[in-house]
């Protein structure tokens, strides 16, 4: 049995998190705790899940790991900085272990390594990503890290500069800019969590879409990563090696 403890546990993740490792035969609830709880029940655990809050979540990750707990984070509003950070935590705690995810739904992951192998074959690119208005970041994780595998695979391929003759505009009017990729949020009561990229050819369009309903469509992918983290060492980005689809 894997011991775990979940921060963020009064969230409306959370609750969801908690009921999904009750109900895990291989996993035992030990430690729920929110705001204002005392973290010591944690120390228990084998693995910590971090849904929480980006102001506090480092804090979060620095705790655990200076106790020898393993640490799944879903929590957003990661830089590359805040990653080596991590990493410097770990170096110095051998044998401990993260991992950190922008999405764990099957289905963005899935999305985010289809549009990194369409990306050099379009000549225009574009990503869409749509919320509920209680949403605290902009653009999501998700959205940044497919502008990334995007901008990457593109360059990989020397792909061709995308064309854009835009030279007046409003602030936001043509979105934020990931390493060249223009991202644009939707917030909008009714809605969950969506995201579209948007390809182009002269003459052809290809949409690629993910649309989550409900937060149970994460709760396959943070149970796959609470059972694999105590055996990948270091700092581990991403759930796409675990469904082995890097």
């Amino acid at each position: 049995m894997i011991k775990v403890a979940v921060f963020g546990s009064r969230g409306h993740m959370g609750q969801e998190i908690c009921k999904a490792v009750s109900g895990a035969p291989d996993l035992e609830l030990v430690a729920a705790v929110d705001v204002g709880d005392d973290r010591d029940t944690v120390e228990h655990a084998d693995v910590v899940i971090d849904f929480t809050h980006p102001d506090v979540v480092m804090d979060n990750i620095k705790w655990c790991i200076d106790r020898g707990l393993h640490v799944v984070v879903g929590t957003t509003g990661f830089s590359p900085g805040k990653y080596d950070e991590v990493r410097s935590w770990l170096a110095a705690k051998p044998g401990v272990n993260a991992l950190i995810a922008s999405n764990f739904s099957i289905a963005a992951v899935l999305l985010m390594h289809f549009a990194a192998k369409a990306a050099p074959f379009f000549e225009s690119v574009e990503v869409i990503e749509l919320h509920h208005p209680r949403k605290v970041d902009a653009p999501s994780g998700t959205a940044i890290t497919t502008a990334q595998k995007i901008a990457a695979a593109r360059e990989e391929a020397a792909s061709k500069p995308m064309p854009d003759a835009t030279v007046k505009e409003m602030d936001g009017a043509r979105g934020a800019v990931v390493d060249g990729v223009h991202l644009h949020s939707v917030r909008l009561q009714g809605l969950f969590a969506h995201e579209e990229v948007v390809f182009g050819n002269p003459g052809e369009m290809l949409t690629i879409r993910d649309d989550s309903f409900d937060r149970s469509s994460y709760m396959a992918g943070i149970l796959t990563a609470v059972r694999a983290v105590g055996d990948r060492p270091g700092l581990t980005l991403g759930i796409d090696d675990l469904l082995g689809i890097s």
